[in-house]
Order: C-alpha cells, then sequence, then structure tokens
C-alpha cells in the first residue's frame, strides 16, 4: 500500500494547482495525484485543436512542474474511497492512504435525455479528453456538414475553428444572439455579427428537437419543424459536475448537483477538501448557488483547498466567484466579469451603467489599434462595481482582469476615477481618453 498525506483526485486544472500548491506550501509533506489521463489537455486551448493550433498534441497541459516538485503521479481510476481508514482503491488494484484528500474530479458534458438521436453515430459532445478528441478529429476527416448545438464559448469557438479548417458550420442557439447568456445585447448581437461575417451560419432564437438518420446523423429537425442536412452534430450544452465517487463517500450534495463545499473548500467530511467544476459555489455579487464552471476560477479554488489544509488562513478563502469570461473572434475580443444589466436589474439591484468607446492605442492610427468599448455596471446606492463589458482587440483579457479585481475588491466608481494606470502607446488606450476611466466617469456622472 502507498502512503501518502496529500492525496489529490483528478488532474486537470483543480489537480493540477491544488498538488502543485499543497507540495510548495508543505514541502516536507508527501503529496500524490491520481488522474485517469495519461496526457491532459488545457481546458480553455480544447475548442482550438481544430483550428489554430491543428491538434491535440500542442494543446497538453505538461507535468514538468509537478515532477520537479516532487509530486507521485500515478495514472489510474479511483473507484472506491473508505472514509472511516482513509484508504482510496484504484480500477488497477492499487492502495492508497492519505492523510488529507483534494476532490477534482471536474465535470462531464450534459446530453439531454429529451434530445432524439444522440445515440447516433457522429454525434460528438467536447470532453476534457484526448483520446476522443482525437478520435473527433479523425472522425471529422472527410465530413462537410456539421451542426453545433449551443452557442456558449465552447460552442462560438469551436464554430469558428471548425469553419476555418474548411467545414460548412451551423451553429444553432436557442437565445436571441449568441454568447447571450454571458453578455448584454449590445456586446452578444455584436460578436454574432462578426462570427457570421466569417462564414458561420448562426441560426439563433431556433431549438433542435432532433438529430435524425440511419445509424449516423443525416439531418436535425429545430423546433419550428424546418430539417436541415447535417453529417456531424456536436453538443454544446453545457457541462454536469463529476459526483460519483463523492455519491459514494456520502458527502453532501448540494441542490445543483455539486459537492458542497466552504469558503476553505471543507466538505462535509473531516480532512476532505472539493475544488473546481466538481465543486459547490456562491455568486460573489449575489450569494446564491452558482452553475459556474471555469479553469480560472477552478485555479483558484484549489489553491484555496491546498493552502488551508493543516491550518486554516483567515486571509485565503473563496467568498463566491466572480465570473471572468472572455473570447476572441476573429481580430475582435469580448470579455465580461460579475453581472450584466440584465442579470443586475432582474436580480433587483438599482443600478447605473456607464459605456465609453475608444481605441486601445495612442494615437489611433497605430498598425494593430482596434475600438474598444467599456461598459461598468454599477450599484446606484453605493456606487460599487458590480460588474463590466469590454469589447476591444486582443489586449483587452488582461482588462477584463483588472475589472475582476475591482469587483472582488468592492472597489466603487469613485476609486476607479482616481485609479492610476500605466501607459504607452504600443500598448494601451490614451490616459486622457483610457476607456475604463472614461466609463466610470459617466457612472459617475449617472449616480449624480
Amino acid at each position: 500500500m502507498k502512503q501518502t498525506d496529500v492525496l489529490v483526485i483528478g488532474g486537470s486544472a483543480t489537480g493540477l494547482v491544488a498538488a502543485m500548491t499543497a507540495k510548495s506550501d508543505n514541502p516536507d509533506k508527501s503529496v500524490t495525484m491520481i488522474r485517469k489521463e495519461e496526457i491532459v489537455m488545457i481546458p480553455c486551448g480544447i475548442p482550438y485543436i481544430y483550428g489554430t493550433t491543428q491538434n491535440s498534441e500542442n494543446n497538453i497541459l505538461p507535468d514538468g512542474g509537478l515532477v520537479k516538485l516532487g509530486v507521485d503521479i500515478i495514472v489510474d481510476e479511483v473507484v472506491e474511497v473508505d472514509k472511516e481508514k482513509k484508504i482510496c482503491r484504484t480500477a488497477k488494484g492499487e492502495t492508497v492512504s492519505y492523510d488529507k484528500l483534494i476532490l477534482g474530479t471536474g465535470s462531464e458534458p450534459v446530453i439531454p435525455g429529451w434530445l432524439k438521436g444522440t445515440d447516433l453515430s457522429n454525434v460528438f459532445t467536447i470532453p476534457k479528453d484526448k483520446t476522443y478528441l482525437d478520435g473527433l478529429q479523425d472522425r471529422l476527416n472527410g465530413l462537410e456538414k456539421v451542426v453545433v448545438v449551443g452557442a456558449g464559448f465552447i460552442g462560438v469557438e469551436t464554430s469558428d475553428e471548425l469553419h476555418k479548417a474548411g467545414k460548412q458550420v451551423v451553429l444553432v442557439e436557442i437565445l436571441p444572439y449568441i454568447l447571450g447568456a454571458t453578455f448584454d445585447d449590445e456586446f452578444a448581437s455584436e460578436a454574432q455579427e462578426k462570427l457570421i461575417a466569417r462564414g458561420v451560419t448562426v441560426r439563433s432564437n431556433l431549438g433542435i428537437t432532433s438529430i435524425n438518420g440511419e445509424g449516423k446523423v443525416e439531418s436535425v429537425t429545430f423546433n419550428n419543424g424546418e430539417t436541415i442536412p447535417a453529417d456531424a452534430v456536436i453538443l454544446s450544452l453545457g457541462y454536469k459536475p463529476n459526483i460519483e465517487l463523492a455519491q459514494a463517500m456520502g458527502l453532501e450534495i448540494n441542490d445543483f448537483g455539486f459537492i458542497k463545499a466552504d469558503q476553505y473548500r471543507r466538505t462535509s467530511m473531516q480532512d476532505v477538501y472539493a475544488a473546481g467544476d466538481c465543486a459547490s459555489k456562491l455568486d460573489f455579487a449575489t450569494g446564491r448557488l452558482s452553475k459556474i464552471m471555469l479553469a480560472s476560477t477552478a485555479c483558484t479554488e484549489a489553491r484555496i483547498a491546498a493552502l488551508n489544509l493543516f491550518e486554516l488562513n483567515t486571509y485565503t478563502v473563496f467568498r463566491g466567484t466572480v465570473g471572468i469570461y472572455s473570447t476572441c473572434i476573429g481580430e475582435t475580443a469580448y470579455g465580461v466579469a460579475g453581472l450584466i444589466e440584465k442579470n443586475a436589474r432582474k436580480e433587483g439591484f438599482q443600478i447605473v451603467t456607464g459605456s465609453f468607446t475608444g481605441v486601445n492605442r495612442h494615437p489611433g492610427k497605430i498598425d494593430d489599434s482596434h475600438a474598444e468599448t467599456v461598459k461598468l455596471i454599477v450599484s446606484k446606492r453605493s456606487g460599487v462595481i458590480l460588474g463590466g463589458e469590454v469589447m476591444g482587440g486582443k489586449c483587452i483579457g488582461q482588462l477584463i482582469n483588472a475589472i475582476g479585481i475591482a469587483i472582488q475588491n468592492h472597489m466603487t466608481v469613485h476609486d476607479l476615477l482616481i485609479t492610476q494606470i500605466g501607459t504607452q502607446p504600443l500598448l494601451t488606450a490614451s490616459p486622457a481618453g483610457f476607456p475604463l476611466i472614461k466609463a466610470a466617469e459617466i457612472a459617475a456622472r449617472a449616480l449624480r
């Protein structure tokens, strides 16, 4: 029997960060990771293996950091955990005893039970499984007409990449616009126009009722009765937490099907922690249960779990997920953090907004300059920033992260007005017309 001080189950973003942090923070402790995958994918890079990076080999999460720190890696599947004896058993018959356990079992794609035809050949999902994804890529060779169902981030990025690879892609979304669950309409509609201009056919305000064919995909039928031909269907309808092991252990599960975990990521069982897609979360702004699953959030949770294994630290707690997303369609990027306007109003917040469009370089004649729009959602009562949306060049990734930091630290719009920023003509917008600050000015005027 192998013995370890810390056992991490799961090897994606959560497992990687949990294991590395546990070992870095406790160098005298032994840390072991058990994961099913021989090779682990970079989660956020998966859609790009079908176009930009060309294959999965260029999207690998390396083991070098784990190995260098001295983390033991076991490629196997945990099938049973004896919670009393603190022993786990694997599919290959190994047993490992532990003192502390971190569950990072992740999530798996949703396949709706009501949808007809999901058992046909050439119906796919997008899991974080290299073998499956390589098989999908092989199977798509020679197939021309691909229908992608669901226009969240994975669906949009996969559609764009498959079109780039020469496929005829139809993206189906039941909401009025792609990315409509995450962005306000003025941003989502702009993203939809950009994707259509790039050659992807978008069918929004439309659902799918069946996938049709004899043995393999031949067509799909929409909820308006229309049927279109298809050679393959990719379902991108969200993910569900992988909690089978947790349920077998008797851990408490919340109403959304996630493992209950507190602000230190402790579960209902002594010395067992949970982080990432499998673990429960609260929304940072509302305190409600959240279904958000993000690799960035998973890394934060994993770090917090590992830092609190042997001693609780009040400064390393998880007080809720801000929800920071970004994506790119061609040369235009889109980012969002916290509450968007329509969701803030739905929750009952009295808000004002401030939007400003400028240019991300100064002067704007610089070759890679791009229009940049910032929208801030601000509490009318307190001036606290509840959310933000950004649309612009590829540099907006860090701008939306900065807005996320402002939200997490309960900064007000007035704090932003006096925030000191660094600018440089080739890298940023003008300090006199910095879109984030200008949007704050407009919101501040609305407060008055």
